[in-house]
């Protein structure tokens, strides 16, 4: 009975931790299917438009490092719920009025939160579920991918239901975080939170992975994944109708590459349970991600559909082995506290450059050709960073 009751348990945390990471996009990724009547409705320009999507991830790179002295003073538990209430409210705050600079805020503040919440989570993980961390992992990067999902697709729907009222559409997602928090606040009640005792009896020993070369490793390898994934997010459907395609298809084909990832986030960190060599994962992903982007650049037709696929299946392996390259590397949980802040940290700011670096080419050059080099580039970076892991194993 007792182990019964102590799965059920288990199921409870990791379903917390599905729900807390389903908030940490929403905030972002919600504002691009209104990028055109958002832009219309403020009267301001394509840049500013940007910015409130650069500034959250940004943020996100930025306050990752706070992650590991709030952990110490608060609490896995207690650190999770306030941030998830600034989540909430950041949401919420959109109902209010139609205001640029009320969403830059709200950006700000959810950036703020989600890039806290990362490094935690994955501390908490790594603390909790020590044997099948791998599996929770990709729990928690499937809520992820799912919250980018969801908000990606039914904010529009959100925006006709309510009578094309903007403020709801946005606004809506903070019942999704007041869900979460409220989940989140009984299921870890009666968790030992000893966070800060334990943090104070390992400090000493924990090594700083801003001195350790294989640490910069991992934060150059996060950082090109991330880049490749929000350039992707950004830029496909662009790709896409200069190949001739409408809007809806190109839609239709991104829709189909966040799919593919949501499924894959789960799957193939279940799939590393049985084969958990990460070097061979990633440059399996690697030469795969090779040849699709090779597909996207000289591809047509149906071709392209299996591009997308193959791109689709090489994003979704990156990210879950991104958070787990930290913990693997984690000697206990106050390490991978501060692994996981380091790599998201910097990882987060690079991946707010390269969309930007893009955009200028392509206002430059007046075509992609230059897209699809620095995806191949971006993609050959992550198999050379993949060689230095092999090589410092």
């Amino acid at each position: 009975m007792k182990n019964k009751q102590w799965t059920i348990s288990m199921v409870m945390v990791v379903i917390s931790i599905f729900l807390v990471a389903l908030n940490m996009r929403p905030a972002v990724t919600a504002i691009g299917p209104l990028f055109t009547i958002l832009m219309e409705s403020l009267q301001v320009s394509n840049t500013q438009m940007s910015l409130l999507t650069s500034i959250p991830v940004f943020c996100m790179g930025l306050f990752a490092i706070v992650a590991v002295p709030l952990q110490r003073k608060l609490g896995t538990k207690t650190a999770i719920m306030l941030l998830v209430m600034i989540v909430a409210f950041a949401n919420g705050l959109r109902f209010l009025k139609e205001s640029y600079l009320l969403l830059v805020v709200t950006s700000f503040a959810a950036g703020f939160a989600i890039a806290i919440i990362g490094p935690i989570l994955n501390a908490y993980i790594k603390e909790k579920f020590p044997n099948r961390f791998a599996t929770v992992v990709g729990v928690y990067s499937f809520g992820i991918g799912t919250g980018a999902t969801l908000s990606a697709s039914l904010t529009v729907s959100f925006y006709h239901r309510f009578n094309q009222n903007w403020t709801v559409a946005l606004g809506s997602w903070a019942v999704l975080a007041v869900v979460a928090l409220v989940v989140w606040s009984v299921v870890v009640r009666k968790e030992q939170d000893n966070t800060q005792i334990q943090g104070e009896i390992a400090q000493g020993a924990a090594r700083n992975p801003w001195k350790n070369r294989r640490a910069w490793t991992i934060l150059v390898y996060f950082g090109l994944q991330t880049s490749l994934f929000f350039s992707m997010m950004s830029w496909l459907s662009p790709m896409l109708q200069d190949k001739g395609f409408s809007l809806v298809a190109a839609s239709s084909l991104l829709t189909c590459l966040s799919i593919v990832q949501m499924i894959g986030n789960i799957v193939i960190p279940m799939l590393m349970e049985k084969w958990p060599n990460r070097i061979t994962w990633l440059l399996a992903l690697g030469t795969l991600g090779i040849i699709g982007f090779i597909l996207l650049w000289v591809g047509a037709g149906p071709i392209l559909w299996i591009a997308v696929l193959m791109i689709g299946i090489v994003l979704s392996g990156l990210f879950p082995i991104g958070l787990l390259l930290p913990l693997d590397e984690a000697r206990n949980h106050i390490e991978a506290n501060s692994w996981s802040s380091m790599v998201l940290s910097g990882g987060f700011m690079m991946s707010s450059i390269i969309p930007i670096v893009i955009g200028y080419c392509y206002d430059v050059t007046g075509n992609h050709t230059f897209t699809y080099v620095i995806f191949i580039a971006l993609t050959l970076g992550i198999i050379g960073t993949t060689f230095m892991l092999k090589k410092n194993n």
